[in-house]
């Protein structure tokens, strides 16, 4: 087994007082317990294509003393749907898919962040175009992908620049789909995330107009089953995992071409092209804590949602949230 300090193990039992806030989480953590009192202990943890299966073992960090019943969900809704009805203890995800789960009162939590790169959300033009900014969008057909980070940073970015999507000819497409309709010419701009924009820059020469940064928060939210979080062992090994993930991507950001090979694996991505996305990142990768800020800026992406109407009423985001293992994660 990998070692992890003696003093962040018992973190992952010794629980920190919680501070006093209404969106703070009050559970403390169990006592501890050897590697041996997990050796029968599973989490079903979802990963996506590239994600954190494969991140942990190109870090050598997959030797868990407890088993992982790895899922591949590809989609942050399906690990918010599959932790409500128990089927899942860890997911992750954008802050969109937690706005839906905090309008329906899900039974999910929140219980840390990690840190992602901005400038692979990025609002795109066709090269042929003489569309050189957001304002230029007027009167133009616009890719997005409804109800995700794309929708809201081009809402934020539209209104920037003094137009709606009343201003546009919006068309929301999937990501496999907006890539066909920026092939064949069916669109003027994308507002797209992940390798799908990388690709249109190298295949098809896109211009990117604006990125998400100074739009999105940049906080990708991990994602816990609270039944996982009332269990001694299965929040032990969340915890020990959480240090793993904490590693893994300090590591990552200095082994990048590494972890590339191993996301390539799975994804068939060109090693080439991911080394490209993360040359061009915003920032370094980092699973961080939970603080005030964090909150906020999510119900801030709830309550545009809540405006504009992608939601069908006001959402509450800090029931959510859980600072039980922030000093966990904030442990050097």
């Amino acid at each position: 087994m990998s070692s992890i300090s003696a003093a962040r193990r018992r973190l992952l039992f010794a629980g920190a007082a919680v501070a006093a806030a209404p969106w703070a989480a009050k559970a403390a953590f169990a006592t501890p317990a050897a590697n041996s009192d997990l050796a029968g202990t599973t989490l079903r943890v979802a990963t996506y294509k590239g994600g954190w299966r494969a991140l942990l073992q190109a870090a050598g960090l997959a030797d868990t003393p407890y088993r992982i019943d790895w899922r591949e969900l590809n989609n942050g809704v399906l690990h918010i749907e599959a932790l409500n009805a128990d089927a899942l203890d860890i997911g992750s995800g954008s802050e969109i898919p937690a706005v839906f789960a905090a309008r329906q009162k899900a039974n999910v939590r929140l219980i840390t962040r990690v840190r992602e790169d901005l400038n692979n959300q990025v609002t795109l033009a066709r090269k042929d175009t003489p569309i050189r900014s957001i304002a230029d969008l007027k009167g133009k057909r616009v890719g997005y992908v409804r109800a995700t980070t794309s929708h809201y940073f081009l809402y934020r970015q539209l209104t920037e620049a003094g137009l709606s999507f009343d201003d546009i000819q919006p068309i929301n497409l999937s990501p496999s789909d907006g890539l066909s309709a920026y092939d064949r010419g069916d669109i003027d701009a994308w507002a797209i995330y992940g390798y799908n924009g990388q690709l249109a820059r190298n295949r098809y020469g896109a211009r990117v107009l604006k990125t998400g940064k100074g739009y999105l928060s940049g906080n990708f939210p991990v994602y816990a089953n609270p039944r996982t979080l009332d269990d001694a062992r299965r929040r032990a090994a969340t915890g020990d995992l959480l240090l793993r993930f904490r590693r893994a991507y300090a590591w990552a950001n200095g082994h990048f071409r590494d972890y590339a090979l191993a996301q390539n694996s799975e994804t068939r991505v060109p090693v080439a092209d991911l080394v490209a996305m993360f040359d061009q990142r915003s920032e370094d990768y980092a699973l961080l804590p939970v603080t005030p800020d964090v909150v906020a800026q999510h119900q801030q992406v709830a309550d545009v949602f809540a405006r504009i109407g992608v939601l069908d009423g006001p959402a509450n985001v800090a029931p959510l949230w859980d600072t039980s293992f922030n000093a966990l994660v904030a442990a050097t």
